[in-house]
């Protein structure tokens, strides 16, 4: 059975350079046999600011909003996921927190990966949501892939260059299967 990983595009921005390094990740995963990959892009789930009657780690899967179940199912379906993300002011975009906060279940005992940009190639931005994903029963993976300084990885048609972030970017993949595998067998025979 293939491991299904969602590769989540956490900007809504318009202009945003994610799409680039997502649409990578994307495309590396989906050339691997073992692996069933989708890119999730926030846009495509346009979710109010949280307003459910309970939390979602007391509401037992339970969500009152279409568009909160529809994130939900989506979510769920996914062994494992990597999370394309810019930094802002030293932390992540408004619409990511709240893709993430929206559900709880859905999340819990899968592994996430990162992929940042920015000034500091997102590092600041991965070990905040390092914390909000283990709160959300997350295993976040070591390894990331900061691209820093992004706009000097562009060649001339504005084509992101990946060379230098290949291998960290194998890495992460890696970690991010094989926990994958685990947690699910785990699933399965507890």
């Amino acid at each position: 059975m293939k491991i299904k990983i969602q590769v989540i595009l956490g900007s809504t921005r318009q202009n945003r350079f994610g799409d680039k390094p997502a649409k990578w990740i994307y495309e590396k995963l989906k050339a691997m046999p073992e692996v069933e990959a989708e890119l999730l892009d926030l846009r495509d789930y346009p979710l109010p600011f949280f307003d459910e009657p309970k939390s979602p780690a007391s509401s037992g899967g339970e969500y009152v909003l279409a568009a909160g179940r529809k994130w939900a199912d989506k979510i769920g379906e996914a062994d494992g996921y990597i999370v394309v993300t810019p930094e802002y002011n030293h932390g992540y975009p408004a619409v990511l927190k709240n893709a993430l906060d929206y559900v709880y279940k859905e999340w819990n005992n899968k592994p996430v990966g990162f992929v940042s940009y920015g000034v500091t190639g997102g590092a600041r931005v991965v070990e905040q949501l390092r914390q909000v994903v283990i709160e959300l029963k997350m295993v976040p993976v070591r390894t990331a892939v900061h691209i820093l300084a992004f706009w000097t990885l562009l060649d001339e048609k504005g084509n992101l260059k990946t060379e230098s972030l290949e291998k960290n970017a194998d890495d992460m993949i890696s970690q991010v299967l094989w926990y994958a595998r685990v947690l699910r067998e785990a699933k399965t025979t507890s």
